[in-house]
């Protein structure tokens, strides 16, 4: 319970001198501006305009960047990649890979959060084949969507910069393929890793649950030092992740990112739209983006 009320107080953090989301990149030769904005994928499309600055420099910019091209998760072969990464090995399925008694746990957590659980022949044929990690990432998105319930999940903050430059005939731009994201996220991680995390999330869910409302909280406010402390509160057993699954989630890619905007803003103003995780710490992408030569800015209005 203590651990609970220190990340719910998280979510009270006041404005700081990290108080935005919208920064300006500037200097080292660049002869116009890009700028570089945070986001957060379980964030309200409305919340947009409440980042100052930010219809401006959408108009100004002639390009955005992202993560992935969104429009390429929707090809054909993409969707077959990542249906593929989110199943077990043919011939194996979830209750073989946990044992009894983690399954009894699993659907107690299920039928609290679902309704139904891993007994019901539907529940079991559209998820018993699914790889653990697969199904933690499908659990904690129906935790968020019964606790908001006006969350759309096909008008997501993370898309909404590429719908707008879409509309306006701009470039979109993706650092990362599919392949990539997929083998990152999907198979990076060993299945008896995955089971680990699953049971983790299962066995702590007031932890998992304070930490997205301290996450969403401190998004909101803008507030990236509160961004950061979130990110690095940890409960100090093997639940927590390692530094190599912490690299290999967002420290690498962000080195990776820092080889390839330079000549992206030698283009043309570009606006880059990114989680607001891999832009806070020493190997955030703000941080390196200052040790490359550039300046960058925070907009406040």
């Amino acid at each position: 319970m203590k651990k609970i009320l220190i990340f719910a107080m998280l979510a009270l953090v006041s404005f700081t001198s990290q108080a935005q989301l919208l920064y300006k990149i500037s200097g080292n030769g660049l002869k116009e501006p890009s700028y570089i904005v945070g986001t957060y994928h379980l964030a309200k499309v409305s919340f947009v305009d409440s980042i100052p600055g930010i219809r401006r420099v959408m108009n100004e910019c002639q390009q955005t960047y992202c993560e992935l091209r969104m429009q390429d998760m929707f090809i054909p072969d993409s969707l077959a990649i990542i249906q593929k990464a989110q199943l077990l090995p043919e011939g194996t399925t979830l209750d073989k890979v946990l044992s009894a008694d983690e399954m009894t746990r699993l659907n107690a957590y299920m039928k609290d959060l679902l309704g139904a659980d891993m007994t019901n022949p539907l529940v079991a044929e559209q998820m018993g084949k699914m790889t653990p990690g697969a199904i933690g990432v499908q659990l904690s998105l129906a935790n968020f969507i019964k606790k908001e319930k006006d969350f759309d999940i096909n008008n997501q903050f993370d898309t909404y910069f590429q719908k707008q430059a879409i509309a306006q005939g701009k470039n979109i731009g993706g650092f990362e393929t599919i392949g990539f994201q997929v083998k990152t996220l999907y198979q990076g991680k060993s299945i008896e890793r995955q089971k680990e995390e699953l049971m983790c999330q299962v066995d702590n869910a007031d932890f998992y649950y304070a930490m997205t409302e301290a996450l969403i909280q401190a998004y909101y406010t803008q507030d990236l030092d509160a961004v950061k402390e979130v990110f690095e509160t940890k409960m100090h057993n093997s639940c927590d992740p390692t530094p190599e699954e912490e690299a290999q989630l967002i420290y690498n890619r962000n080195a990776n990112w820092l080889t390839k905007i330079p000549a992206v803003m030698a283009q043309k103003p570009t606006l880059f739209a990114v989680g607001a995780g891999h832009l806070v710490g020493d190997k955030g992408v703000l941080n390196l983006l200052r040790q490359a030569g550039y300046t960058v800015e925070g907009v406040t209005e």
